[in-house]
C-alpha cells in the first residue's frame, strides 16, 4: 500500500501526480501563465488515474500543498484533496510548498531559498540546507540588497522559484544563483507524501485550512468613467 494522489495549485502551475510508495506513475501539468486551475484540476485527475489504470478507491491517501501561495489557488487544491477524501474515506496529508520546492534542485554545499512571487517586490521564502532540513521559517518578506547575507557570506546560495527573479537585479552576490524557471509541481511532492503516509502524519480532514500566511486581500476594481 502507498498510492497517493499529489496535488499541487498554490501557483500558476497546476500538477496533479499519481505515485505508488513515492514512485511517480502519471503525472500532469499545466502553466500558461494563468490560474485555470478550475477548469483544470478534475479533469486532470481523471486523466492520470486512466494512465496509470486505477480509480478513485484505489488511493490509498491524497496529497495536497497546502501554502503558502496563491489564495484562490490553494481554496481550488484543497477543496478538492478533501472533496477526494471524504467521498472515499481516505486519509488527508499535506505538504508544506516551498519544502516541495526545494527539493526541484540539489546542492552539495551551501543553502537552498525557495521563493514564490507575492506581489510587488515581496515574496514568500524559506531557507534550506543542503539536506533540505529548514534552518529558517517561512516569511513574507520584501527583498533587498542585503537580504540573506547571512546566508551568502557563508557559500553558495540558491534561490529558486518565480520569486527568484525579483531577486537577480537586486542581491548581486557573487555566491548567489538564480534559477528562477522554477514552480512547485507535485513531482517533488510524491516522496515526500510517502513519508509521511508512512508515519501515519495526516491531517483531519473536516478542519484543515490552507497556510496563506498573508490575509487574503481584495484589489477595488477601478471605477469606469460615466458615459453621457
Amino acid at each position: 500500500m502507498g498510492i497517493i494522489l499529489n496535488i499541487e495549485t498554490a501557483t500558476k502551475n497546476c500538477s496533479v501526480s499519481i505515485a505508488d510508495k513515492g514512485n511517480i506513475l502519471a503525472i500532469k501539468e499545466l502553466n500558461n501563465g494563468n490560474y485555470s486551475h478550475a477548469e483544470v484540476l478534475h479533469p486532470f485527475i481523471a486523466d492520470i488515474l486512466r494512465e496509470a489504470q486505477l480509480s478513485s478507491k484505489d488511493i490509498d491517501a491524497v496529497a495536497v500543498s497546502k501554502g503558502p501561495g496563491s489564495y484562490t489557488g490553494l481554496r481550488i487544491g484543497v477543496s478538492a484533496a478533501k472533496g477526494l477524501c471524504f467521498a472515499f474515506d481516505k486519509p488527508l496529508i499535506s505538504i508544506d510548498t516551498l519544502t516541495a520546492l526545494a527539493h526541484a534542485t540539489t546542492s552539495s554545499e551551501g543553502y537552498i531559498i525557495p521563493m514564490i512571487d507575492a506581489r510587488r517586490m515581496e515574496v514568500y521564502a524559506s531557507v534550506f540546507n543542503a539536506n533540505y532540513t529548514q534552518v529558517r521559517e517561512i516569511k513574507a518578506e520584501v527583498v533587498t540588497e542585503s537580504s540573506y547575507l547571512d546566508y551568502l557570506k557563508n557559500g553558495n546560495v540558491i534561490f529558486l522559484g518565480d520569486g527568484a527573479m525579483k531577486c537577480k537585479g537586486i542581491i548581486t552576490h557573487e555566491n548567489a544563483v538564480f534559477l528562477s524557471d522554477y514552480f512547485p509541481s507535485s513531482k517533488e511532492m510524491a516522496r515526500l507524501s510517502y513519508e509521511k503516509y508512512k508515519k501515519n502524519d495526516i491531517e483531519d480532514v473536516a478542519y484543515f485550512e490552507p497556510f496563506y500566511l498573508k490575509d487574503f486581500v481584495v484589489i477595488p476594481e477601478k471605477k469606469k468613467k460615466p458615459t453621457f
